[in-house]
């Protein structure tokens, strides 16, 4: 199912929780809603489920307007952070529990049940209830209850949020492996970027309820379209080096030498930016633009992380650790034009 939000917004009293959103959700898509905490993700989510209504605006699924449409009329279904499990039911009776306030026959909700359950891996668990089983295992349950209404959208609000890093991991690839398979559109919420890139077909990055970008995963950390999306996106984080344009070239604060690179080629002399670079996109070179001290080394395997000085900043930088790096030693560095931006410091709008 296709699903388009037109100029949807949402207050409460004088707050706007999200402001003139305007989204395409392809059919079969996996889309993640990614930002921090308050940017209105979850209140999207609510809004495309139903629970909410709009302020403003309009919400199809396909040619349906389902704007007013009640949620129980909606076809979504929804899989939250806290699973919300009747504890005193079967894992069987949970899953089933949709089709039977839909009057389904029990042999038949008894049979998609347990079809579900083969799907998420849970069939050998059908009669245990909640409290025996793992976190992950009841997140398979939750997620086996959404689908078994066949929904035309599956909505999954900090689904992984509860569980350890390890299951976090194998549970976002079980999602990815289940959405895959049963071809449903799907709107993933959560603030981790790594699992808004390891997952989604598409990310939508939201900060104080307005879309930042809309576009492919790696295109988001390859081609921000602001400091804020070059900020929420890589670990570690991109490392930004402030500093002005002069005659030319890039003189950043505190250092006494400036350097020219072909990115600030159109960026007027005189002007505050700051330079944005990512940890892997720095290389030794002899005579590269780049001086730097080197002030701390940490051996991460094959590389190292090195924390580097340029006048009074501090950043960081993977270099091979055949480079022989020790503090207080000077090197010369170059970048690779991937992972390199330029910005204005005071609106953060991308220059470079």
């Amino acid at each position: 199912m296709r699903v388009r939000l037109d100029h949807v917004t949402k207050r409460f009293g004088s707050f706007t929780a999200v402001e003139d959103f305007n989204a395409t959700l392809e059919d079969g898509e996996l889309v993640c809603l990614l930002g921090p905490s308050g940017c209105g993700k979850s209140t999207l989510l609510n809004m495309l489920s139903g629970i909410l209504p709009l302020t403003e605006g309009k919400i199809w699924f396909d040619k349906d307007d389902v704007t007013k449409v009640p949620p129980e009329k909606r076809g979504v279904g929804l899989v939250f952070q806290n699973y919300a499990l009747y504890p005193h039911l079967t894992v069987q009776d949970n899953i089933c529990f949709p089709l039977e306030t839909q009057r389904v026959p029990k042999k038949d909700r008894i049979e998609q049940a347990q079809e579900i359950a083969k799907l998420v891996h849970v069939d050998m668990l059908m009669h245990r209830r909640p409290g025996e089983l793992s976190g992950g295992q009841q997140q398979r349950v939750a997620i086996a209850r959404a689908l078994i209404k066949n929904p035309r959208l599956l909505l999954l609000d900090e689904p992984l949020s509860n569980l350890d890093a390890r299951l976090r991991l194998e549970m976002r690839e079980e999602i990815r492996r289940i959405q895959q398979r049963t071809k449903v559109t799907a709107v993933f919420v959560t603030h981790d970027q790594e699992e808004a890139l390891a997952i989604s077909d598409r990310i939508i990055l939201m900060k104080n309820g307005i879309t930042q970008q809309n576009d492919l995963p790696q295109a988001l950390y390859d081609n921000p379209a602001n400091q804020f999306v070059a900020s929420f996106l890589g670990n570690p984080p991109i490392n930004y080096i402030p500093g002005r344009m002069q005659d030319g070239a890039f003189l950043a604060d505190g250092a006494a030498e400036p350097i020219r690179m072909p990115i600030f080629h159109g960026v007027p002399d005189g002007k505050k930016v700051v330079l944005a670079v990512r940890s892997e996109a720095f290389t030794t070179e002899e005579n590269g633009p780049i001086p730097a001290e080197v002030s701390r080394v940490y051996t991460m395997g094959k590389e190292e992380m090195a924390w580097l000085q340029i006048g009074d900043i501090e950043f960081r930088a993977y270099i091979d650790n055949e480079e022989g790096l020790v503090p207080g030693k000077q090197i010369r560095l170059n970048v690779r034009r991937r992972g390199v931006f330029v910005f204005d410091p005071e609106s953060g709008e991308r220059l470079a």
